[in-house]
């Protein structure tokens, strides 16, 4: 069955009924659902996978960006525990800048006592609090376009279309500026995290995948895939993989 009604302002994709486990995907900056649409095809058929539609962006062009990672977490969670009300237990998925964003929403999980069963964190490290990092001023256009082409330079080139551009640097400028000011407040998460990230990833080292144990009751996997900061594109059957054993 399709998600019905406003849910799917925020969600996008397939529920069945005999599914055991709901995974959750958040995208990276820039990024949108549909970054994740052949998952579930990948996954088993215990396992319903939805991902996150940030507005800005795609058929939620019109729908103004939230100001900050807290805010968009907070519209996210409350959406999910609809979702999941009576429902299977839940699962996050969240790469990039989606790490951080699961991160805050597994909180709010499990502050209305819907805590997932997993977070399972891709390309970053866990987040710095205000009294590690000051929030810093926001990049400028130039200066994101140049972290993109160094993280996903094919991608980065629908950026470089004079039609394009002016369409979707909107969404990509608010997600810096989000990603720019975020410093929660120290917080451990009770539940399962598995870090994952690629051997060549240049803005989030191997190393720095067990930052997450900063931020979690248990001590975190760590998976480590051939690859760079996308690293889940051609290693995407081995990532669901993985993520099928560890939410089975």
């Amino acid at each position: 069955m399709t998600v019905p009604g406003t849910r799917s302002r925020w969600l996008r994709g397939t529920r069945s009924p005999g599914a055991r486990t709901l995974l959750v995907c958040f995208p990276h900056a820039g990024g949108a659902a549909g970054f994740f649409h052949d998952w579930a095809a990948l996954t088993p058929p215990w396992l319903d996978v939805l991902a996150v539609q940030y507005p800005g962006r795609q058929d939620r062009l019109n729908d103004p960006c939230p100001a900050t990672i807290e805010e968009l977490a907070d519209t996210v969670a409350e959406a999910l525990v609809r979702e999941a009300a009576d429902g299977p237990p839940l699962a996050l998925f969240g790469h990039s800048m989606g790490s951080a964003v699961a991160y805050e929403v597994a909180g709010r999980l499990a502050d209305a006592g819907r805590a997932p069963a997993r977070l399972v964190v891709s390309g970053r490290g866990r987040p710095r609090g205000p009294h590690e990092l000051a929030p810093r001023a926001a990049p400028d256009d130039d200066e994101i376009l140049r972290h993109v082409r160094t993280l996903d330079p094919a991608g980065a080139a629908l950026y470089d279309h004079p039609d394009l551009r002016p369409v979707i640097m909107p969404a990509l400028r608010a997600d810096f500026r989000m990603l720019a000011a975020h410093r929660p407040a120290p917080r451990r998460l009770g539940v399962p995290v598995t870090a994952c990230g690629g051997d060549r990833d240049p803005v989030c080292p191997v190393a720095e995948l067990s930052s997450w144990s900063d931020v979690t009751a248990r001590e975190p996997e760590v998976r480590v895939f051939e690859g760079g900061h996308f690293y889940l594109t051609p290693r995407k059957t081995d990532v669901l993989a993985l993520l099928a054993a560890r939410l089975v």
